[in-house]
């Protein structure tokens, strides 16, 4: 690969790098910012977060993600992996760098027999929910079809399904990864054990993942769907009640927010305090309706789209994130009158056009696995609330920035805690709320062997702990 010092755009550190060099090795595609697509490919789903990439590399297989990887390094440039784009702190791009983009590789091979499938990590959430929904089976991921697999599954994989069959990161079986050298690893629990551990919620720490092997579970025909209710603090807190006492086949998700003026609610509501919830019972059909019913009870429904549905419904048709939007998210372990009267009192008090707090009730099969066994250690934390704010003028960011940090403040409880794959860009004493103890250190340890320059930092970073990488061979 040549160096040119004429017509190419300049990259983070001054050097440039020879596009047509790079296209005649690559077999993806190289997009720069004269080629007509480039404004196309480089928004991402949080539009304020879209930034302006040296090069945009959409590569086709975990060769081109070798090449890219090491040019990266060789050339000291900035590199921010995509797989959907859905980073709330802005990850998934890079002003002057390089974005090694992974959504033209959609392969999937799913083996019936064996109840597995290997998927490329381009593949979003809906994509590989509707393939595999056609055998009538499933692998839980989140609850966003166009979230990619590969930032939900390295950072844990909270969604639909996670009360029945836990985490993402609970059903990953192998992967491969391409670490900071450019060498792509088989890894499981056997083969590179160290790094299986970390990458299942460890995030985009430890090199690029280009596929995984995942475990299918029978899910065909659920009960789910939305139902919105009129919200007071009763009723919220009857809710968060209803969902801890159900079965471990109900997942739900509550989201209390004013209406806005949606067509599928009548006028009187909209402006109205309410829980628009998502709820999905894997299992029998007759068990399913009786599970949901108490929730029906709770007031009258303003619109119930709840019934007997093939899973991939559960995954709307995809939409743009909002521009500006500010968002906290915790954990807490205990909900009552109190916590929802201080949910109602802040929501009422926010002057932003959309404002919402999200409650998911947890527990199920998430806390039958070991809290030490995968990097994502929040095993027994009963309760994840996010909160944000959306509105239109940026000027605005500090008034909400401060609305949602009160918030956040009036509902912690004890070391608060957070789900990696809801932080936004909230500094290091975070990060280590999402890996605490001694997760962050043995995370770090773990850097330092697979990537001890810090190549992978476009992420909730863990710094390497860098006592040199003799240490990886045998770890390994």
């Amino acid at each position: 690969m040549t160096k040119e010092t004429h017509s190419q755009p300049p990259m983070a550190n001054h050097t440039t790098v020879s596009i047509l060099d790079l296209r005649a090795v690559l077999n993806g595609r190289v997009i720069s910012p004269e080629d007509a697509a480039y404004d196309t490919v480089r928004p991402v789903f949080y539009g304020a977060r879209s930034r302006r990439p040296a090069l945009i590399v959409r590569v086709a297989d975990a060769t081109d993600v070798s090449h890219v990887v090491s040019l990266a390094r060789e050339r000291g440039l900035e590199l921010a992996v995509r797989s959907g784009g859905h980073s709330l702190a802005g990850h998934s791009t890079t002003d002057g760098g390089i974005v090694l983009d992974l959504s033209e590789m959609k392969g999937l091979e799913i083996d019936l027999p064996g109840r597995t499938a290997w998927a490329a990590t381009g593949l979003t959430a809906g994509e590989y929910t509707a393939a595999a929904g056609a055998h009538g089976l499933a692998t839980g991921f989140g609850d966003t079809g166009s979230v990619g697999i590969g930032g939900i599954t390295l950072g844990g994989g909270v969604g639909f399904l996670v009360r029945k069959y836990g985490l993402t990161i609970d059903d990953l079986l192998a992967a491969e990864i391409v670490t900071a050298d450019g060498e792509l690893l088989y890894v499981d629990a056997e083969s590179h054990p160290d790094l299986f551990w970390a990458i299942r919620g460890g995030g985009g720490n430890f090199g690029v993942a280009t596929r995984f092997k995942f475990r299918l579970h029978e899910v065909d025909t659920i009960v789910g769907g939305m139902l919105i209710l009129p919200a007071t603090s009763e009723v919220i807190s009857s809710f968060v009640a209803e969902a801890e006492a159900a079965p471990d086949e109900l997942s739900t998700i509550a989201n209390v927010m004013v209406a806005p003026p949606m067509p599928f609610l009548p006028a009187e509501a909209h402006g109205r305090l309410v829980i628009m919830a998502l709820l999905c019972y894997a299992g029998e059909v007759d068990e399913g309706e009786r599970a949901i019913a108490p929730f029906r009870a709770l007031a009258t429904p303003l619109a119930d789209t709840v019934g007997p549905k093939p899973y991939p419904q559960m995954y709307e048709p995809a939409e743009p994130g909002p521009d500006e939007e500010v968002a906290r998210s915790l954990f807490v372990d205990s909900f009552d009158s109190r916590v929802a009267q201080t949910i109602v009192e802040h929501l009422r008090a926010s002057t932003a056009p959309l404002a919402v707090a999200q409650i998911r009730v947890l527990g199920g099969a998430m806390t039958r696995v070991s809290a030490d066994a995968t990097a994502f250690t929040h095993r027994e934390r009963g309760i994840m609330v996010a909160l944000g704010a959306v509105y239109e003028r940026p000027e605005e960011t500090a008034i909400h920035e401060e609305w949602v940090g009160r918030f956040a403040a009036a509902l912690r409880q004890g070391d608060g805690g957070v789900y990696v794959n809801f932080l936004g860009d909230e500094g290091e004493a975070r990060i280590r709320e999402a890996y605490p103890g001694a997760t962050f250190e043995r995370l770090a340890e773990i850097k330092g062997r697979y990537d001890s320059t810090n190549l992978f930092r476009l992420n909730q970073n863990i710094p390497p702990e860098t006592r040199g990488r003799a240490g990886r061979d045998a770890a390994s």
